[in-house]
């Protein structure tokens, strides 16, 4: 402030020896205006600034991933405790599981009630697109075979993130329960048929 005190000084000096005092006082008149509208802009310029910074947080908010429903989480943290659970053909227990097998075992511990092959889990739920999914949604592929559209696994979705990277757990014939990306999979992605979403208010009910 001293500084800005001394220049102004300076300059009504410099003006009223060019001038005379009735210049230099409006010479002064004009400098301090200009020095006040220059702070005031500053201030708008900031003020800008963080009404930008807020939307962009907001925006940022929500486009997130919905959070997970809390039954869902449930169900998901059930699935994850059966990791390493070996495969077994026709399998429905803890000892070991196949694909559907274990998806109905893991629904029936909640009280949903499904169909005991993966094709008959696939006539249940609402059908969603691949780029909607979110966790508790089921996912159904080909079995070993490419050459067909008959259902012959299912998988549960137990994560999505942000970036859109697809997490299922599953029982695989070569890892047991596990879980898998799906993105980018050169075995999955080939295979991929729909993906269904289930009621989890209760029972689910056939599409019709």
């Amino acid at each position: 402030m001293s500084v800005l005190f001394f220049l102004i000084n300076a300059y009504l000096r410099a003006m009223f020896e060019i001038t005379g005092l009735k210049y230099a006082f409006f010479s002064f008149l004009i400098l301090l205006s200009s020095n006040f509208s220059f702070g005031q802009e500053k201030k708008d310029s900031i003020q800008v600034v963080s009404t930008q910074q807020k939307d962009s947080t907001l925006l940022s908010s929500k486009d997130s991933i919905p959070p997970v429903n809390e039954e869902v989480e449930e169900i998901i943290n059930f699935a994850k405790k059966f990791l390493g659970t070996p495969y077994r053909y026709a399998g429905g227990t803890p000892s070991g599981f196949d694909c559907s097998g274990f998806i109905n075992y893991v629904m029936g511990n909640f009280g949903i009630e499904l169909s005991r092959s993966s094709p008959g889990i696939a006539e249940f739920g609402k059908t969603v697109k691949l780029s909607e999914l979110q966790p508790g949604d089921l996912m159904f592929f080909k079995g070993r075979s490419t050459g067909t559209n008959s259902v012959g696994h299912v998988a549960m979705v137990c994560e999505v993130k942000p970036d859109g990277t697809i997490k299922f757990i599953h029982s695989s014939t070569s890892k047991g329960v596990t879980i898998d990306v799906f993105n980018g999979s050169k075995y999955y992605v080939p295979r991929y048929l729909k993906a269904k979403r289930l009621d989890y208010g209760g029972v689910a009910v056939p599409t019709k």
